[in-house]
């Protein structure tokens, strides 16, 4: 199950203005056409999606709300740019709630059932056609191994912290299959899924310390 927030409305039905716009857009932040800290012209946009400035405004909102947007009063809207000391917040607060959620959930009931969503999750981010297919089966996979706890609550507190991090959750995936190969990002994950599968909190921990998601980010220093 996808946590809150982390797909567009309307998934499955047929796309709107707002939804191609805001696709588009969170496609080229995701890539990098659209760098962190660059402003958003609506004149130039509206121009370059063939749309209105009414449907623009509603799908920047929503990428606002996802955390890859952000405005500022007055000088409009710019592409989010978070320092490297956000960066690194956000990812121990992950780490804290994926932590946390190992612990209350191990030992599993039934690992084979219980471990179908983060399978899926997994078979997503390998059989993805684009960057940004793999990147949502990524932020769904990590949801996943945090539902396994079953805490509405630790599920509802995750969701903005892996909206906040989309883009340098990204960012990591393309730089390590730029510098190495690239199903690396995969068999990370799919490690993760085999500690899972052992049943011991103390195995998937490791797992988890050993995930190394900052080994390719760049912070520059700002």
């Amino acid at each position: 199950m996808a946590a809150p927030g982390m797909d567009r409305p309307g998934r499955g039905l047929p796309a709107t203005l707002v939804d191609v716009a805001a696709d588009r857009l969170r496609a080229a932040i995701l890539s990098g056409a659209l760098s962190p800290g660059q402003k958003l012209v609506e004149e130039q946009l509206c121009a370059d999606l063939g749309i209105s400035r009414a449907p623009l405004r509603e799908a920047l909102r929503l990428l606002t709300q996802q955390g890859l947007v952000e405005h500022l009063p007055r000088r409009g809207s710019r592409v989010t740019a978070w320092s490297p000391a956000d960066i690194l917040q956000l990812f121990a607060l992950r780490n804290v709630l994926e932590r946390h959620a190992i612990e209350q959930a191990l030992p599993l009931p039934d690992p084979t059932a219980d471990l179908a969503c983060v399978r899926r999750m997994l078979d997503e981010m390998d059989r993805a056609t684009d960057e940004l297919e793999r990147d949502d089966a990524h932020r769904r996979f990590h949801a996943a191994v945090v539902a396994l706890a079953g805490n509405r609550q630790l599920d509802i507190a995750l969701a903005p912290i892996l909206l906040k991090l989309q883009l340098p959750m990204a960012m990591n995936l393309r730089e390590e299959a730029r510098h190495h190969r690239a199903r690396d990002g995969i068999d990370r994950h799919r490690a993760i899924l085999a500690a899972l599968e052992t049943n011991d909190a103390a195995t998937v921990l490791t797992a988890l310390a050993d995930h190394g998601h900052l080994q390719f980010l760049e912070l520059p220093d700002r």
